[in-house]
């Protein structure tokens, strides 16, 4: 199966949450990279937002679990998922 891709409109108004809700607002070059390719996996899309921050996720990790529900949210995921990381 493949995995779930989200669209441009999707990936514009999750950050656009995460920027409301969550205080990651990231600069606009980053946005539109993940606005026009955006990662495949729950994981790996909030791992480029933290990067995309500049902040290191395992120093984070309920700040992590808060962004990465968020995620998983929008990737239709369920938000209950123990993380990799």
């Amino acid at each position: 199966m493949e995995p779930a891709k989200l669209s441009p409109e999707e990936v514009t108004l999750l950050l656009r949450d995460l920027c409301v809700e969550l205080g990651f607002c990231l600069p606009p070059d980053d946005h539109d990279s993940l606005r026009d390719s955006p990662p495949n996996d729950v994981d790996d899309f909030t791992a480029a937002v933290f990067r995309a921050e500049g902040m290191e996720a395992s120093q984070h990790p309920h700040l992590y679990g808060q962004v990465r529900q968020k995620v998983a949210k929008a990737f239709g995921k369920p938000t209950n998922q123990a993380t990799s990381s």
